[in-house]
């Protein structure tokens, strides 16, 4: 999710007190602002609604308390506190025409962005154990997949995720910071922030590039060897109908998998050929925004289950 960036100590230029960054967003015409502003808006509405409906069917339905859904339930929770932590502050600045974020502020944002980004990532790891044990394991899927253990893993990956955001938070508290305070995104961005520091940010890169291969790394590969399992069970099926019905309970993870994934590494991995900063920023869309509103479509759409509960809760209403 984050670029490498070498940033050399600049003895010679002024160093100053901190006490607000400049958000630039993803323009300067402010022509183009109020449509930025609608379109940000509808989103994180459709996002804040698809995610809380997906709670309130999951809730609402007795068959569904299920350990798939009560991580995809964890999932939405962590897609409206993610959203939150980014859209409303662009918005109001969008709004009142100015591009200031007070220095705590923006380590605030920084730290929730990178708590829910990881648990995300956590969460999809659980989610694809979960369908493993399911698929692969089906008669004692409900002995391995207890509620206990079920809560240990979403409260292990909120941990993670905590833990990751106070490292990278305490890092970036260690950095002194020049006249130019200007981050070329809509939201405070770990990698956009270093680049601004006058001091030496070799151990900040190492920190950032190590804490990423390390949780993202290891959670992909969790994800893959899961779905090999998967896949080689499932095509030892003699029946079609069995195979197709075990497939179908993957599908709707399998796509926000690689939304989410493939978005942030396509981010991750263009970055440093983009040519602006800007772009980067639009691109970062696709990984920060753009998945936390697909999700309750995703699962809804494609899930029987979700279906069939959204209807009954309908009727109730």
């Amino acid at each position: 999710m984050y670029t490498l960036r070498w940033t050399h100590s600049m003895e010679t230029r002024n160093q100053t007190v901190v006490s607000e960054f400049l958000l630039l967003g993803l323009t300067d015409d402010p022509e183009h602002q109020p449509s930025i502003f609608y379109l940000f808006l509808y989103i994180y509405l459709v996002t804040i609604l698809g995610n809380l409906l997906v709670i309130l069917v999951v809730s609402s339905d007795s068959n569904l308390h299920t350990p798939m859904y009560f991580f995809l339930s964890n999932l939405s929770l962590a897609d409206i506190f993610l959203s939150t932590s980014t859209v409303p502050k662009m918005l109001a600045n969008i709004q009142a025409q100015s591009q200031s974020i007070s220095y705590i502020g923006c380590l605030t944002q920084l730290f929730f962005v990178v708590v829910f980004l990881s648990l995300e990532n956590c969460l999809l790891t659980a989610m694809a154990y979960d369908r493993y044990v399911a698929i692969c394991h089906p008669l004692r899927y409900t002995v391995i997949m207890n509620p206990h253990l079920c809560i240990m893993l979403v409260l292990l990956s909120m941990f993670i995720s905590i833990v990751d955001a106070v490292l990278n938070g305490l890092m970036v508290l260690r950095l002194s910071f020049c006249t130019n305070l200007e981050i070329p995104h809509f939201f405070c961005e770990l990698d956009q922030i270093i680049m601004l520091a006058c001091s030496d940010t070799l151990i900040n890169n190492i920190m950032v590039h190590f804490l990423v291969a390390l949780l993202g790394g290891s959670s992909f590969l969790g994800i893959i060897l899961s779905y090999t399992r998967i896949v080689s069970s499932i095509l030892k099926m003699p029946s079609a109908g069995r195979k197709y019905k075990a497939f179908s309970t993957c599908g709707s993870h399998l796509l926000v998998v690689f939304l989410f994934y493939g978005t942030g590494f396509g981010v991750y991995i263009s970055s440093p050929i983009m040519e602006t900063s800007r772009k980067t920023a639009v691109a970062s869309m696709m990984y920060s925004v753009v998945p936390q509103m697909m999700n309750p479509f995703i699962y809804s759409l494609r899930n029987k289950d979700m279906k069939e509960a959204l209807r009954k809760l309908i009727k109730k209403k």
